[in-house]
C-alpha cells in the first residue's frame, strides 16, 4: 500500500492507546502500525505512549497523547460510509457506548471524536430535483439514527 498524502491526527489526553484498543475492536478491518513512547527530551512522561499509528479499512489515523490542552469538537467529524442497514445499527450502538447519539446520524464517543454513520445511498437519495432533496432532508433532519427506508421512502414521490 503507498502512503497516503494526508493523515488525521487525533489529539488525546492520555488515553490514545484506549481508543485506538476500542475502534480496533470495533472495526474488524484495522490494526496497530506502530507505537512510539517518549523519550527523555519530550514533553510526555518517559516510557508513556506517545502516538499510535493505526489502520482503519486502509484509512491510516495518528493518535497523539498530546495532554489536555485541546478537546474534540463537532467541528471535525469522522464520516463511516455503510453498506446496509445493519452496518449502520452495529456502529450506531458500538461507537456511541459511553458517549452520545446526536442528530442526522451524528454521534460522539466516549472519548469525544464526533462520527457520521450515514449510508453509502445518502448522496444518491439527495441527488435529483430540489423537492427530492427537501423531502429526504427532511427526514434527515428528524432522525438521530439513519434509517435507510426511510429515506428512500421520503425520496419517493407520493
Amino acid at each position: 500500500m503507498t502512503e497516503q498524502k494526508i493523515t488525521p491526527c487525533l489529539w488525546f489526553d492520555s488515553n490514545a492507546e484506549e481508543a485506538v484498543g476500542h475502534y480496533l475492536k470495533i472495526f474488524p478491518n484495522s490494526r496497530i502500525l506502530s507505537t512510539a513512547r517518549y523519550g527523555e527530551f519530550a514533553p510526555g512522561q518517559k516510557g508513556a505512549v506517545m502516538t499510535v499509528f493505526f489502520e482503519i479499512d486502509g484509512q491510516r489515523f495518528l493518535a497523539l497523547n498530546g495532554g489536555p490542552q485541546y478537546k474534540f469538537t463537532p467541528a471535525i467529524s469522522l464520516m463511516v460510509n455503510c453498506d446496509d442497514q445493519a452496518e449502520i445499527d452495529a456502529l450506531w450502538e458500538k461507537l456511541a457506548e459511553g458517549g452520545e447519539h446526536v442528530q442526522c446520524g451524528w454521534l460522539t464517543d466516549k472519548f469525544g471524536v464526533s462520527w457520521q454513520i450515514v449510508p453509502r445511498v445518502l448522496l444518491d437519495l439527495l441527488g435529483g430535483n430540489a423537492e427530492r432533496t427537501d423531502r429526504v432532508m427532511r427526514a434527515v433532519m428528524g432522525m438521530k439514527k439513519l434509517d435507510i427506508a426511510q429515506m428512500e421512502q421520503a425520496a419517493s414521490p407520493n
